[in-house]
């Protein structure tokens, strides 16, 4: 069997090393190129490998580099054709924004010294988003904002914050209130949303109250659903104003 096809997360950390200015020679004793071969082999995203010593090692790095080549305006030479369309969509995402994928690189590279995190991340069960590979700073931020999302301890004091403020617990982007909807059944249910943007999430950051937002399902789902970051602002403006009447 083949191994999985290459996820954003990994495809971002090879670009990161190709706009590397020291990357050195595309070659199989390359540090850096050994060094990316291994974190994309500890990376929290395929539990099964069917062909184990195939996956991700030197040879797959060297042939990222070389599809990357194949599409980069500012290389004079061939490159390597053969490249995925994702390969070219985080490339012609990154290309202006290189300072932005290098934050979100060393992020991931950090998650995957952290043998906790990695274990919280891969019990995070896959949802529209992480199936379709959609999100831009890849699955494993995504994940890792999801843990946050699921801290039981600062949930239950954002709710016991938020329930002294307002005397309820509404959704802060839309005020719907499940007790009130519901009944008993609702009463002290709301989910949790973080605010972070991917982008800015860091592993070393600890989670504050005013990191967190409480949102309806429909709400959270919504948050999470678009490509670009959407604050809970952005979506009450959007509940205002694009819906129709």
């Amino acid at each position: 069997m083949k191994n999985p096809k290459w996820h954003r997360d990994e495809i971002i950390l090879t670009l990161d090393l190709y706009f590397d200015k020291e990357r050195g020679a595309i070659s199989n004793n390359n540090p850096k190129l050994i060094e990316v071969s291994e974190i994309l082999n500890d990376l929290p995203l395929f539990p099964n490998r069917p062909d184990e010593l195939k996956f991700r090692n030197i040879n797959g790095v060297k042939l990222k580099l070389g599809n990357f080549m194949a599409i980069d305006p500012d290389y004079k030479g061939k490159g390597m054709e053969g490249g995925s369309k994702l390969d070219k969509l985080v490339f012609d995402e990154y290309y202006y924004q290189r300072d932005k994928l290098k934050k979100i690189a060393n992020e991931i590279r950090a998650i995957t010294r952290d043998t906790e995190i990695k274990q919280k991340i891969y019990s995070v069960e896959e949802d529209e988003m992480s199936i379709t590979d959609s999100v831009m700073e890849g699955q494993v931020l995504y994940k890792l904002h999801k843990v946050r999302e699921r801290d039981t301890n600062i949930i239950k004091s954002k709710k016991e914050q938020h329930y002294l403020l307002f005397g309820q617990l509404s959704c802060e982007a839309c005020v719907f209130e499940f007790e009130s909807f519901y009944g008993p059944l609702g009463k002290g249910y709301i989910e949790c949303h973080h605010r972070t943007p991917l982008a800015s999430l860091e592993l070393a950051t600890l989670t504050k109250l005013d990191d967190l937002a409480l949102v309806c399902s429909n709400c959270h789902r919504m948050l999470h659903r678009s490509n670009e970051f959407l604050s809970i602002e952005d979506l009450k403006m959007k509940i205002k104003y694009d819906r129709p009447i």
